[in-house]
């Protein structure tokens, strides 16, 4: 007597992904509720099973749901925001500014759901997440159909959820509370990377982490620059830090990987760790190719992702296979390395291993969740098929298959796609509102980029100051500058502070000089007793407006300074100027009073190529055209107190000489 089943998918080549690499060309599948219940030719089950629908798959391959083992999948919303820039530009400079303005709950839900329907449509049916207000990432999940690993970012920096990370923390902990249960997504906590958090954060995260019993999710040796400084600064590499600090104490998904050196790969085997390199975002972002075969051979629990839409551009599963199988052969020469098969296992059951929900899918087998793709194998880039080998329907999936060749989309037995037509999401809807919040997005960095102050405001607060002083700038002998020294003992002249520093400065400069001038300064101080560390700061200077006297020049502008930590690199390619001069000076400096008012005497001494030599530099801040003109009078008096020639003046600055 036959057993009533609710689904059988016929005629179709079943490539099973089991242990055993069984594929039946002419196959067929059974599904009862959510799962699997039979699996093998469609003679057997035709003959054993009473389906309530039948859906003939001829030409077809049905495969297990593809995974996405790496996402951050609301940033669908930023895709094509900005491109071919190093991680930490992209990262620092355009990502978290733009999410810190305009990332709220429905900007997740919406960009959320844009990537699930996109997932769906390329045979994704599992896919694990870090983002902000990750409950509606959730939500988009539940209404979708589809199935996640949900992990609420945390860092130590302010996030668009958390101004600080313990309040991300407990936001993480409510979130785990409320969605712990869920039959299709795992709630979890994502700190989101070493160079971004701190040890409490992953000590905390891994308590949560066992106290729910779900994998933590983070980021590890995405960039070789992450690994130097990580191993300057804690002196272990991301992957040895993060084991340190107990991220590997739990179940832990660690996305990247991409400069894991030998001990790591024998640590991340060691501790059951799953390893989820993304090809396309790597290779977008120059982070480099994962070792991919290494992993595999060591042992290591492999999956594939696509990383966020902003630095992949799409969330193409089949793309990053057919990555995982080329870039292994290119870089080792060798063409066996990766075949099909094992690309394909990738993103289905080893890639399940990986994100440590091997026991309910990733392959085709009885007992196992019924997540199921349908791909067409017959269209023009696909055909013709061959079927002399039997592993010639891995080549013809890894190869040649696209995401729009798949069909149907089935998770936990129900329907998502049919026929191509999405069951669960209407997506004209998703469409629109994704275009409206794209286009505030848009009008924002327009204006963003051709105004200076609003791109520094954009990476780190800035304090504003109007700015007018006369200042007198003269060469001088080395000679001229000990008599000068020694003239401040004047009994004429008190003074207040002393100081001694090496200063180097680069300007930014742009062919429009209504664009404003910035300098990113280093700043070591010499004198006894001061700081022991540099001071780096970024200073945008508006267009000066010039008053001239006879041996100083007036100077009035708006100034804006901010705390600079990032590298002089990361600042040339953030503001593109046009030109970029530097400029090294070691600065003696005295505050004085001289007949009641405040004056700054530098001595410096430029070092370098550009009109090397001693200065002497005498300012003072002024408020008024009166008081201008009496400073300048008094700055007259010093110069020839210390004996300066006025031939020796020149009125501009050292980045105008």
């Amino acid at each position: 007597m036959s057993e009533p089943v609710d689904l059988l998918l016929t005629n179709g080549a079943v490539v099973t992904m089991d242990p055993g690499g069984n594929v039946y060309m002419e196959g067929a599948v059974a599904v009862r509720g959510r799962e699997i219940v039979a699996v093998g030719t469609v003679a057997e089950l035709t003959a054993r099973y009473e389906p309530r629908e039948t859906r003939d798959c001829r030409g077809c391959a049905i495969i297990p749901g593809l995974i996405n083992g790496h996402a951050h999948v609301p940033m669908s919303l930023l895709r094509g925001l900005v491109a071919d820039q190093q991680l930490d530009v992209w990262l620092f400079g355009y990502m978290f500014p733009v999410e810190n303005r305009f990332v709220d709950a429905d900007f997740s839900y919406t960009g959320a759901l844009l990537s699930c329907l996109e997932m769906i449509r390329g045979g994704t049916t599992t896919f694990v997440d870090m983002y902000y207000f990750e409950e509606q990432v959730a939500r988009a999940v539940d209404e979708s159909g589809m199935r996640a690993i949900c992990g609420q970012t945390v860092l130590r920096l302010p996030t668009p959820d958390a101004p600080s990370y313990d309040e991300g923390l407990e936001r993480a902990r409510r979130f785990m509370e409320s969605w712990h249960g869920h039959e299709r997504v795992t709630p979890t906590i994502a700190p989101h990377a070493p160079y971004t958090c701190t040890d409490e954060i992953y000590h905390e995260a891994a308590a949560l982490c066992r106290r729910h019993g779900v994998p933590m999710i983070t980021h590890l040796s995405e960039t070789a620059r992450e690994v130097t400084e990580s191993r300057a600064e804690r002196e272990a590499t991301p992957i040895g830090y993060a084991n340190r600090v107990g991220a590997f104490d739990v179940r832990c998904i660690a996305a990247h990987c991409v400069h894991a050196t030998e001990d790591d790969i024998l640590l991340l085997r060691e501790r059951g760790v799953g390893v989820v390199p993304c090809p396309s975002s790597n290779l977008k972002l120059a982070s480099g190719v994962a070792p991919i075969r290494r992993f595999i051979q060591a042992g290591v629990k492999t999956g594939l992702g696509t990383d966020g839409p902003a630095s992949n551009d799409d969330q193409d599963m089949l793309t990053e296979i057919h990555l995982a199988a080329l870039l292994p052969k290119g870089v080792s020469g060798d063409p066996t390395v990766v075949p099909a098969r094992e690309a394909l296992a990738l993103a289905t059951s080893l890639g399940a291993q990986a994100v440590h929900l091997g026991h309910l899918i990733g392959s085709l087998v009885p007992g196992k969740r019924a997540d199921i793709a349908v791909i067409e194998l017959g269209r023009a880039h696909s055909a013709p098929r061959y079927y002399y080998a039997p592993d010639a329907i891995y080549s013809h999936l890894v190869y040649s298959a696209h995401s729009d060749d798949v069909r149907d989309v089935l998770v936990d037995g129900r329907w998502l796609m049919r026929d191509r037509r999405l069951m669960t999401i209407n997506e004209d809807d998703v469409l629109q509102r994704a275009q409206a919040i794209a286009d505030r997005i848009d009008m924002f960095m327009a204006e963003r980029e051709v105004n200076l102050l609003d791109k520094i405001l954009a990476i780190g607060g800035v304090q504003q100051a109007e700015l007018f002083e006369v200042q007198a700038k003269a060469r001088i002998s080395e000679t001229t500058a000990e008599r000068i020294i020694a003239l401040l003992n004047d009994p004429a002249i008190t003074i207040t502070k002393a100081s001694e520093r090496t200063q180097y400065d680069t300007y930014f400069l742009w062919e429009d000089d209504n664009k404003g001038r910035i300098r990113l300064r280093e700043d070591h101080r010499l004198d006894p007793g001061a700081r022991l560390e540099p001071k780096y700061t970024l200073t945008l200077t508006d267009p000066a407006v010039r008053g001239e006297y006879s041996s100083a020049v007036l100077l009035g502008r708006a100034r804006y300074t901010a705390h600079a930590d990032r590298t002089l690199r990361f600042y040339r390619e953030y503001f593109q100027p046009d030109t970029v001069i530097e400029i090294e000076k070691k600065r003696r400096r005295w505050r004085i009073i001289y007949k009641e008012e405040d004056f700054a005497i530098n001595i410096d001494a430029l070092v370098g190529p550009h009109q090397p030599g001693t200065y002497i530099e005498i300012k003072s801040r002024t408020w008024s055209r009166k008081d201008a003109e009496h400073k300048t009078e008094l700055i007259g008096e010093l110069l020839q107190l210390f004996g300066v020639d006025e031939n020796a003046l020149f009125k501009q600055e050292y980045v105008e000489l």
